[in-house]
């Protein structure tokens, strides 16, 4: 029995590969994918949208070297995504640029570095395809804010305490609040000095 660490391109939403052997090494193979309905809705429950209206990945890979390819595209999107305080729907439009490059030399890394992360995160090794439908899905979930809010979204200030205590309230849990407090009484109980 063999175990997947990765998923293969058939159980994923949208995936759209190209076999590097295949691919022109004296002009660009252009690509322009635009899901469908069915797709888009699995897209969005995979990432935990509540609607993705369009998605769209244009682009080109082009020969840089034998053993190179460079993909440059353009995505576009309409999601739909709960605001964090209302939990309304959020609508936000996507337009990003993609950069990666395939193949060239693999970062190598020392036994104790502290760097464990590549300095170039766009380059991925090549392997036998590049598929863009996996990095236009990938690039999507990159780019959706982290913190989707309404407009007129407000948090409201809540206070909770045991019965018969006074709630602590922001300015109480500031290190110089006590401070102020100190200083309100000594100006109570200091003399009046003499005309």
């Amino acid at each position: 029995m063999t175990t997947r660490n990765t998923p293969e391109p058939t159980d994923l939403p949208w995936s759209s590969p190209l076999r590097v052997h295949d691919l022109s090494r004296s002009s660009a193979t252009e690509f322009a994918l635009r899901p469908g309905r069915d797709v888009l809705d699995a897209i969005a429950r995979d990432l935990g949208l509540l609607g993705l209206r369009k998605l769209s990945l244009v682009g080109r890979i082009v020969a840089v070297k034998d053993d190179e390819f460079e993909l440059t595209a353009h995505l576009g999107a309409t999601v739909d995504q709960p605001c964090v305080v209302t939990l309304a729907p959020v609508r936000t439009r996507i337009d990003e640029p993609v950069v990666r490059f395939f193949g060239g030399e693999e970062p190598e890394f020392e036994a104790g570095s502290e760097s464990e992360i590549p300095e170039d995160v766009n380059r991925e090794p090549l392997g036998q395809v590049i598929d863009p439908g996996l990095i236009m899905v990938e690039m999507l979930a990159l780019s959706l804010p982290l913190f989707p809010r309404a407009p007129d979204a407000e948090l409201e200030q809540s206070a909770f305490t045991a019965p018969g205590r006074t709630p602590l309230s922001d300015d109480d849990v500031r290190p110089f609040s006590g401070l102020k407090s100190l200083r309100d009484k000594l100006q109570e109980t200091k003399p009046e000095p003499d005309e």
